[in-house]
Order: structure tokens, then C-alpha cells, then sequence
């Protein structure tokens, strides 16, 4: 799946949509004060920290504060969603979690697997515990396809699912998304 320029969100859109509803909802890339995970894997590890030094660059420079991003290493893609869960429901939970790695098709089923749990995984925690968990593993066909997908620039996917986090935790904490006290 690619991106094109026919297939972004034109902003006018949205401003368009917002008189036709009763609420309409929008997260901002406002990190101040919030408590982030960060699920990183080993495996194709060259690849997962191109994406963290993303990730992190664009979290600090939202307002997020360094001690409250925490980072966790699992051995692989495969482990990264019972970080995640360890993340949102430990004795101190954080409010969002990011998931970071490279799952890269080779020769054998195995990428199938390992791909196709990690997303279901990182989804099911999600649901469950109603606390984002963005899926920044890359999945690529080729090694160049992650490096190409992780160069240090504005294309990062690690930088996206920082952003996504960021605006993912906004959204659900305004109008009636907002959980009740």
C-alpha cells in the first residue's frame, strides 16, 4: 500500500465537514504531559533504531519530556505486542504506545507469521485495554524497502507513528470520545 498525493486528505475537507455534524474531533502533535511507550525490536535492529531516533526527535520536539518516554527492547516484531500490553497495564501505565521494528519478506512463510501476528497483536491490545498502540513495523518485501522507509527525513515512518500516537491520545481525550471521571 503507497501513499499518493491523489489520496491525501485535502484540510479544506475537514473544515468543510466540521459545519455538516454535530461534533467533529481532530487530534493536534501536543505531547506535553503525556506518558509514551516505546516497543522496539532487536531483530532488524539497524532498521528499528533509524525509526526510534525518529520517533524520539519528533516526541521531544512535540513537548513530550525525555523521563516520560519509556523504552522497552523485545527480541523481535513477533514480541512486540506483549510489551505493549506490559506497557498499558502495568502499575504504571503509560497513555500511549509505539511500536517500533522491521519485518522483511524472505524466502520462507515465516514473514507471513511473524507480520500478521505483530499487527494483530498490536490491535487486540488496543482494543482491549482502549489505549493507542500505533504499528510503526515497517513490513517491506526487500532491506532496501525498510531503509528507504527509515531515512533520517520528513518520510520516517517512525516520525509518522509519533505523530500518529500524538494525535491518536488527543482525539480520544476531547468532546465525546473523552472518558468520563
Amino acid at each position: 500500500m503507497t501513499s499518493a498525493n491523489e489520496t491525501d486528505l485535502d484540510p479544506s475537507s475537514v473544515a468543510t465537514f466540521r459545519g455538516k455534524v454535530g461534533e467533529s474531533l481532530e487530534g493536534s502533535a501536543n505531547g506535553r504531559g503525556l506518558r509514551v511507550g516505546i516497543a522496539c525490536a532487536r531483530f532488524n535492529g539497524g532498521v528499528s533504531v533509524r525509526l526510534l531516533e525518529a520517533a524520539l526527535e519528533t516526541l521531544l520536539a512535540a513537548g513530550v519530556d525525555r523521563r516520560d518516554v519509556k523504552l522497552a527492547w523485545a527480541p523481535g516484531a513477533f514480541e512486540l505486542p506483549l510489551v505493549a500490553r506490559a506497557f498499558v497495564s502495568g502499575a504504571r501505565p503509560v497513555d500511549v504506545v509505539i511500536t517500533l521494528g522491521a519485518v522483511i519478506r524472505g524466502d520462507t512463510g515465516h514473514y507471513d507469521f511473524v507480520a500478521g501476528e505483530c499487527a494483530r497483536g498490536v490491535q487486540d491490545v488496543q482494543l482491549t485495554y482502549g489505549v493507542p498502540v500505533v504499528f510503526g513495523v515497517l513490513t517491506t518485501n526487500t532491506v532496501q524497502q525498510a531503509l528507504d522507509r527509515s531515512m533520517p527525513d520528513e518520510s520516517n515512518k517512525g516520525r509518522e507513528a509519533a505523530l500518529t500516537a500524538l494525535e491518536m491520545v488527543s482525539v480520544l481525550r476531547q468532546g465525546s470520545l473523552a472518558a468520563s471521571t
